[in-house]
């Protein structure tokens, strides 16, 4: 967050939906996470108050206190973890151990140029499907080919530019599609 000025607002839209009838995550969603960025006790770290969503789709979350880094990532990932153990019965800490190794043992990371405020700035994209392969993926009824994107470039402040969680049906439609995205109107 070193490069995020104290006294900023980083905003991020939320998206998701998902294509099961009927199915555990409602109607499509369309919110945003405000994460309101304050000096740390040190040149590198930064106080952060989070609004999470708005209304009646409001979570707790934060405050978080001398942050080096962005907490939205783990918010992200959190709030997509809470909804996928729910859907699939499942332990929620198989899940963020297979999310975890998948980061650290199959991620494919790609260098990328990003748009930023009009300029081209270099970045990254991260890539993983930590269930390929998974010894349970018979009973994930489908999410088995769930894969997160993540792009993030230093030049942009709090770095991540997006996030995303895919999974698609074997016919090719789409099981759940999850994404947040930095906005660029606040920086």
């Amino acid at each position: 967050m070193k490069n995020t000025a104290p006294g900023s607002t980083l905003t991020y839209d939320y998206a998701r939906r998902s294509g099961i009838e009927r199915g555990p995550y409602g109607p499509p969603l369309s919110d945003a996470i405000k994460l309101t960025v304050e000096p740390g006790k040190s040149a590198e770290s930064r106080d952060i108050r989070v609004q999470m969503f708005s209304g009646g789709n409001r979570l707790p979350a934060g405050p978080f206190t001398d942050m080096p880094g962005n907490p939205v990532l783990s918010l992200f990932l959190e709030n997509h973890l809470k909804g996928l153990a729910s859907l699939l019965e499942a332990n929620p800490r198989y899940i963020k151990n297979a999310i975890r190794k998948g980061l650290r043992e199959k991620a494919t990371v790609t260098p990328m140029q990003v748009s930023f405020k009009g300029r081209t700035v270099e970045g990254w994209r991260v890539e993983m499907k930590p269930f390929a392969g998974d010894p349970q993926s018979e009973r994930m009824r489908g999410f088995e080919t769930i894969t997160y994107t993540f792009v993030v470039a230093p030049d942009v402040p709090g770095e991540i530019v997006s996030i995303q969680a895919r999974a698609l049906k074997p016919d090719g439609g789409e099981l759940l599609e999850e994404r947040l995205d930095y906005d660029q109107k606040d920086s």
